[in-house]
């Protein structure tokens, strides 16, 4: 099977589907109805549900992976690259990760209800504002399938109504998790509408559900640049988003250097198709005779590609040049940009110009020149001391993210609970009247 009859073959709709607009009508009025009702459900209803939905992927573990398993021999005949490959590839280990982030979800403090600012006037009446779902959120994502459950459960317990689309190189993966969830939903007596994955492969499904504003309250993509730049320019519904992650470790003159080897190391390979993975590594001119030579064995070892600036090439010896494309580049690949810069400034202003707002950490041993960096960089999470690959909702103790986000409005990074909602106004009197 050639790439191009496999793409063919997994963007013909789901027979069963039959037209693809009056199919995405069906899953639209059925979302509304969903989230309306779902503005009635306590919070003990949704945490049953979330946890039936754990129980039962547990209990279908076999099946999934069995569905994984053939999703991945498909991905690799049609020519998906190692990333892609890796974001798509389930194991025990994820799958419990999957079921651990339910369980987490669940024991989360419900944001639904919360009044906060209450605050007495003039007048007599007090004012303040209560958490509310979004509404309906449609998720557009590609490849991961444990996005599926991250996305249903987060979508759940904020008391949102879901549709999901998942990419069709996980078409089966979904599918199975699919089953879970609807499963879960009918075990605590939820509506099926309340989380729902679009059963087609066809392209035309993406189109009409980001153009439906009606039904749709706001729209997350996740997957790759072409995508998010797609659905940007042609949702009619709000995007909550973010297009690259080209993240960058600085490594200060005043910092420890082993805990500056074990950052930088882990930052790049701890896995590389994220997009919180670093890109591109600063280190202050002070240390980089000392510090580099070390971090080019620890690369080797993991087989990553090194591509430096002059004077990091005149370090380690033979490595490619870096161009200016390489300090634009989002890799998620075993590939790492190097650039030695004299202090803080410089690294930030580098950082200003590249970064696309994502992550970005500082190693340093100096506090004023930390809180300098976390104030001066501009991205969704600044580190100190620590791995990019904790910009993630799971290690931010938020059971899971929706995804993350480098907009300012309405949710800034990993997009949780809280993110998921809006507030209101709510005034309580005591029958005063405005005079």
């Amino acid at each position: 099977m050639t790439a191009q009859a496999s793409r063919s073959d997994l963007e013909t709709a789901t027979p069963e589907i039959g037209d693809v607009d009056t199919y995405m009508e069906r899953l639209g009025q059925g979302a509304r109805e969903a989230a309306t009702r779902m503005r009635r459900v306590d919070t003990a209803a949704k945490n049953a549900a979330l946890l039936a939905m754990a129980e039962g992927l547990g209990q279908a573990r076999g099946e999934v992976l069995a569905a994984n398993t053939r999703d991945l021999a498909r991905g690799r005949e049609s020519g998906l690259d190692e990333a892609l490959l890796d974001r798509l590839a389930l194991d025990d280990a994820r799958l419990d990760a999957m079921i651990e982030g339910l369980s987490q979800v669940a024991a989360l403090p419900d944001p639904v209800g919360e009044i906060d600012g209450l605050r007495s006037r003039p007048s007599g009446i007090q004012v303040g504002q209560m958490r509310v779902p979004l509404g309906v959120i449609g998720i557009i994502y590609e490849s991961r399938p444990n996005v599926t459950m991250e996305a249903a459960s987060l979508c759940l317990k904020s008391g949102n109504a879901a549709i999901l689309r998942g990419g069709s190189e996980a078409r089966e993966s979904n599918a199975a998790i699919a089953a879970c969830i609807r499963a879960g939903l009918a075990q605590a007596g939820l509506p099926e509408g309340a989380v729902q994955v679009v059963a087609t492969t066809d392209r035309a499904a993406v189109g009409r559900l980001i153009s439906m504003p009606e039904y749709v309250d706001v729209i997350i993509p996740r997957g790759g640049k072409s995508l998010i730049e797609r659905i940007t320019r042609e949702a009619r519904v709000p995007v909550i988003k973010h297009l690259d992650g080209v993240c960058h470790v600085y490594v200060d003159a005043s910092a420890d250097l082993d805990k500056a080897l074990a950052i930088a190391v882990n930052a790049k390979t701890q896995r590389y198709g994220t997009c919180n993975t670093m890109e591109t590594l600063l280190v202050d001119a002070p240390v980089a005779e000392t510090l580099l030579p070390k971090l080019s064995a620890a690369y080797a070892e993991h087989r990553v590609e090194l591509r430096g600036c002059e004077r990091t090439r005149a370090i380690l010896g033979d490595i490619a040049p870096a161009s200016e494309a390489d300090w634009q580049a989002e890799y998620l690949a075993p590939v790492l940009a190097i650039r030695v810069v004299e202090g803080i400034d410089a690294a930030m202003d580098h950082i200003e110009r590249y970064s696309s707002r994502h992550t970005d950490a500082i190693v340093t041993e100096n506090y004023t020149l930390a809180r300098r960096f976390l104030a001066e960089v501009d991205s969704s999470s600044v580190i100190v001391n620590a791995s990019t690959r904790f910009a993630d909702g799971f290690e931010y103790g938020l059971g899971a993210e929706i995804g993350i986000s480098t907009d300012r409005l309405h949710a800034r990074g990993p997009v949780g609970l809280e993110g998921l909602t809006t507030r209101k106004y709510v005034v309580l009197g005591d029958g005063q009247v405005r005079q």
